[in-house]
């Protein structure tokens, strides 16, 4: 398997059923994204004060914390290259894409979360292992 392959495929989910606590804090760590509406790299900084919160005592939210993080990540490196390319004016539209795309992505992931589904975003690097 070449490297880039290991960083996109996704890894397994966690085995047995989480808690209602634990889906609770799952869905968080997705939601936790929405902070960087309102606070500069909030979409990263919500994600990981959850993940480095529960990682440890919370295997499920260990796995959805580390998959919002890998997300949001992806997001902001394609932000970053979307604003370059608002040079050729191609970036404006690939803003607009990638922001609606982030939206709808982080709450299907909140919803599947919080009904107890590890959720895998598509087209995600995964830095976090």
């Amino acid at each position: 398997m070449s490297e880039f392959e290991n960083m996109t495929t996704p890894p397994p989910a966690p085995t047995g059923a989480p808690s209602a606590e634990e889906r609770q804090w799952g869905m968080f760590a997705h939601l936790a994204t929405l902070v960087g509406i309102i606070i500069p790299f909030g979409t990263l900084l919500g994600p990981l004060v959850v993940w480095l919160i529960k990682k440890d005592t919370m295997p499920f939210v260990d796995d959805q914390g580390k998959e919002a993080l890998n997300f949001n990540i992806t997001v902001f490196i394609a932000l970053v290259v979307s604003g370059i390319l608002t040079l050729v004016l191609i970036g404006l539209l690939l803003l607009v894409v990638v922001g609606i795309a982030w939206l709808v992505l982080t709450i299907m992931a909140a919803l599947a979360a919080n009904k107890g589904e590890a959720y895998r975003y598509p087209f995600t690097l995964r830095l976090i292992k």
